[in-house]
């Protein structure tokens, strides 16, 4: 039996409620089969694996297309991406990878600045961003990037919160340390539901912290990868570092499709690239040739039946230096 018209405006206009609560811009919803022919150019959005399918322009695209399959089309411009660290150590590599993308927002929207928002124990614990090095790796100009440093995790939540529904700037960073108890799901709802609203980017930092449930549509797990060498005309540059690189997985995203990816970031062109390989052992070979293992066999725990029983040390005797059990000596780090 066929869809009557008003069963199937109801339909239409539930479909468009939906994908509005989801964060998705609708631009047109599956047709039914006995709908008439001039509906399919209505403005309703395509359902498809009951994801809806926004504009090619509701995404940023990172340039890589394996990652940018993965995510759905991208990143969302309208929403809030976390960029997770596992360890205090990714902290530079998460900075680095939320600098790329800003990088990336700048060339559309060139001339509005950027704000950073984090607490006093980030900026001391990880720093701040080497100001010349903003406009060469980034061409990012230092007056571009405003920093807010609160005192308290609540004030840089409000002070984000606020800036998330401001057009006035390109984007805005949030830099939380740990797994604190403030920023849960109510928190972090607002903040997206902010940027949805100024259709603008907030980009989540996180750093040492659990992967907690937040709203954010989107979770990239960032740390770093080791550097290829540097190219030059005649090849690679043996011993050489070339271009910063970062080892990313999607730890969440609306497809669920999982994905591991070493992206390199190009100075210059300032995109990224992907890179299929690894040419650099993360542990160097020895320097000094080959390991003199002795051979297999010639060194046994204990006697071979039918052999001598060995002569045991009397009371009082003391091995030697040489003989001193290994986890007695102290412990070399590296």
């Amino acid at each position: 039996m066929a869809m009557s018209a008003v069963a199937r405006d109801t339909v239409f206009d539930l479909r468009r409620q939906i994908a509005k609560i989801e964060g998705t811009l609708p631009e047109r919803l599956q047709v039914p089969v006995a709908a008439p022919a001039d509906a399919a150019k209505s403005d309703m959005t395509l359902v498809r694996r009951g994801l809806a399918v926004a504009s090619p322009g509701a995404f940023l695209h990172t340039g890589i297309e394996r990652l940018d399959t993965a995510l759905g089309g991208g990143l969302p411009r309208a929403a809030m991406s976390e960029i997770h660290g596992l360890e205090t150590r990714d902290a530079g590599a998460v900075a680095g990878f939320a600098l790329s993308l800003v990088s990336l927002i700048l060339k559309e929207k060139q001339g509005l600045p950027i704000l950073w928002v984090g607490t006093s124990e980030i900026f001391h614990e990880a720093g701040l961003p080497y100001a010349r090095g903003l406009h060469a790796l980034f061409g990012i100009e230092p007056e571009q990037l405003l920093f807010s440093e609160a005192p308290k995790l609540l004030d840089a939540l409000w002070i984000a919160e606020e800036a998330a529904r401001m057009t006035a700037f390109a984007a805005v960073i949030l830099e939380i340390r740990g797994s604190p108890r403030l920023l849960d799901l109510t928190a972090t709802r607002r903040l997206h539901a902010r940027a949805q609203n100024a259709s603008r980017p907030l980009l989540l930092l996180r750093q040492a912290g659990e992967a907690d449930p937040t709203a954010a549509p989107v979770r990239l797990i960032v740390s770093a990868a080791p550097a290829a060498n540097r190219e030059t005309v005649t090849g690679p540059l043996a011993g050489s570092i070339g271009r910063p690189a970062f080892k990313v997985d999607i730890g969440k995203s609306r497809t669920a499709l999982p994905g591991q990816f070493t992206l390199e970031w190009n100075p210059n062109e300032h995109a990224f690239a992907e890179r299929t390989e690894n040419p650099v052992a993360v542990v160097p070979a020895s320097q000094r040739g080959a390991d003199p293992a002795p051979a297999s066999g010639a060194v046994l725990a204990f006697p071979a039946v039918g052999s001598p029983a060995p002569i045991l040390p009397t009371v009082g005797d003391q091995p030697s230096r040489q003989q001193h059990p290994a986890h007695r000596s102290p412990r070399r780090a590296g």
